[in-house]
């Protein structure tokens, strides 16, 4: 079943600045938030290549494990 959004916006509008961890704010050129959007980009273009790449059972396992390493390093960078 699909998921339906009904609200995708907060009505608060964008005042250039994001939510860490503990929800303290920084502004969105911020050099940890540029590399976090490099660790989740990454993490994505690892999963797009293990789901159509169709790689063997050996580089899948390190893919993912990559993946997991690149989550961990997202989170520690959204961590003041």
């Amino acid at each position: 079943m699909a998921v339906h959004l009904t609200r995708i916006y907060t009505r608060t509008g964008d005042d250039g600045t994001t939510g860490l961890s503990d929800f303290s704010r920084v502004p969105k050129t911020d050099a940890r938030l540029v590399a976090y959007a490099d660790c989740d980009e990454a993490n994505s273009a690892i999963g797009v290549a293990v789901a159509l790449g169709n790689p063997d059972r050996q580089l899948t396992d390190v893919l993912r494990q990559i993946q997991n390493d690149l989550f961990d390093v997202g989170a520690d960078l959204s961590t003041p």
